[in-house]
């Protein structure tokens, strides 16, 4: 028998086309899309977590109330031409996954993001920058430049072509914008700075003030600056995971288009804002059905914050860690350790806080669902990192609270602290950090070297007396603890349950 061809594969391998305007209508997408629209917003910063959370915001005020804004990108650092590159080859497109729970079932939702315009880098494309604020339409700035963006540099120069700093960079836009536009009214900017500081309005503003002096930029601008201009403090609570790596392949060949710019993030956001109430009527959330809320004080839904979501975090994963779980959707599947976490949350914190109750009923609830979110492994140890400072910020004041209200000592937040000291009870102190040990297991312990340490100089001491050095380090707690009635008692107690039951058994005997 001769040699015949090869036959064909039953299946061909093709290269799909980038994502665009072009493509979608190729591939008859009826989704929402807004083509054209003028540049109303101007954001420092194209990270995954602006444009998982913001640009969904305003995709959806877009969709539902009207919002007809176009979002221009500026890239505060310079650098990260991969985004710059597939955002310019996408014409501004990218599609946003939404995953996680609610109300106990599971959630997914995926869109396309269409109210990007163009990315810009400030430091090859000086000019186009500043072009922006030209823009009378031009009327908000967002950021999130991370917690260590907003700073004041008294190095930066206003004829830097940018200034270094993010603040630097802004008082040259709001410059020009007021050499263009400083004698009409209404032309200033709402500024919604993201960053995870707290005051983070206030703190960009004292920068761009600071600037403005040290360049002497004038009165007549200062003064434009204070009454144009309004710098929001802002919270802004979503988990946001990046670019699916693992799954970026299948998705693109199910979706029909290659999306270098997708992003992934839980379903759950909120966007609370300090401001006047008129800034309802610019920002029409309310009308989009989103999670947004203006008010005068931002300090009960900070406080909301780091007291359930980051406070049911650090008071169980250590304890969690200790009783055999690796990921916190492990701990929500776990009866014991669930019912530790929600009568933690339930009956100690909720307590203490002074926002309405049922409001801060459902904030919890939401939190349980985040937890329990089957597309996030969040790992216990990474939460652990830096859990001394973290106890003294997002635990000890729930526990105080208690304590001041009720004048007994909360059960589970009480044993909490006797989790974290049990867990930096480390075997050895290396340069990595302090080694702990998990039954025959080891794991790191990362924190200050000073708390390390600490620990690493107690380890041989009894329940007793590590529950008391503990307790009485005021470098640890800016307090000592032990003026606490009955604390130290109960925590060396608990420190010898764990030893004697383990630290799940602590926890059941928590919920009893």
């Amino acid at each position: 028998m001769g040699q015949g061809k090869n036959p064909a594969p039953e299946r061909q391998d093709f290269i799909l086309k980038k994502l665009s305007y072009k493509t979608l209508d190729e591939l008859n997408y009826d989704g929402y899309l807004l083509r054209a629209a003028p540049e109303r917003v101007l954001q420092f910063g194209e990270g995954n977590f602006l444009r998982a959370f913001a640009e969904d915001f305003i995709d959806r005020m877009n969709q539902r109330a009207g919002f007809a804004s176009k979002v221009v990108l500026v890239q505060p650092r310079g650098g990260g031409q991969k985004t710059k590159a597939a955002l310019s080859g996408q014409e501004g497109l990218y599609t946003l996954l939404l995953r996680g729970k609610e109300n106990g079932r599971e959630k997914s939702e995926k869109r396309i993001i269409s109210c990007v315009s163009r990315c810009l880098n400030p430091y090859s494309e000086y000019d186009a920058f500043l072009a922006c604020a030209e823009n009378p339409r031009l009327r908000f700035l967002i950021s999130n430049t991370t917690e260590a963006g907003i700073v004041y540099d008294p190095a930066c120069r206003f004829e830097d072509r940018p200034a270094q700093s993010f603040p630097g960079k802004l008082t040259q836009l709001l410059y020009r914008r007021f050499q263009v536009f400083g004698k009409e009214k209404g032309k200033g900017f709402i500024l919604l700075p993201c960053e995870l500081i707290p005051d983070n309005g206030k703190s960009l503003e004292k920068c761009v003030t600071a600037y403005a002096r040290q360049w002497r930029l004038g009165e007549d601008f200062q003064k434009w600056l204070r009454e144009e201009n309004i710098f929001c403090s802002t919270l802004v609570d979503r988990i946001v995971t990046g670019y699916p790596e693992k799954e970026a392949a299948g998705l693109c060949r199910q979706q029909g288009y290659e999306d270098e710019a997708m992003v992934a993030a839980e379903t759950f956001a909120s966007w609370v804002i300090e401001g006047p109430p008129g800034l309802a009527k610019e920002l029409p959330f309310a009308q989009a059905g989103l999670p947004m809320r203006i008010t005068d004080d931002l300090g009960p839904y900070r406080e909301r914050k780091i007291r359930i979501l980051n406070g049911a975090h650090t008071a169980m994963v250590l304890g969690a860690y200790l009783a055999g779980r690796n990921i916190v959707r492990e701990c929500m599947q776990d009866e014991v350790i669930r019912g530790f976490m929600n009568r933690a949350v339930h009956e100690e914190i909720i307590p203490t806080l002074s926002l309405p109750e049922q409001e801060l009923m459902d904030f919890a609830g939401a939190v349980t669902d985040r937890f329990d979110n089957p597309f996030i492994d969040h790992a216990l140890l990474s939460i652990a990192l830096n859990s001394a400072s973290k106890w003294r910020t997002r635990v000890l004041p729930s526990l105080k609270g208690y304590i001041g209200r009720f004048d007994r000592l909360p059960v589970c937040l009480t044993a909490s602290l006797a989790f974290f000291i049990a867990f930096y009870r480390g075997a050895r102190l290396e340069d990595e950090g302090l080694v702990g040990l998990r039954g025959r297991e080891e794991y790191l312990i990362r924190d200050e070297r000073s708390v390390l340490k600490f620990f690493c100089e107690h380890r041989e001491d009894s329940p007793e007396a590590l529950a008391r050095a503990v307790l009485s380090n005021r470098n640890f707690w800016g307090e000592d603890l032990t003026g606490y009635r009955g604390l130290c008692d109960r925590v060396a107690g608990d420190l010898e349950r764990i030893d004697r039951e383990g630290a799940y058994g602590l926890m059941r005997r928590c919920n009893t």
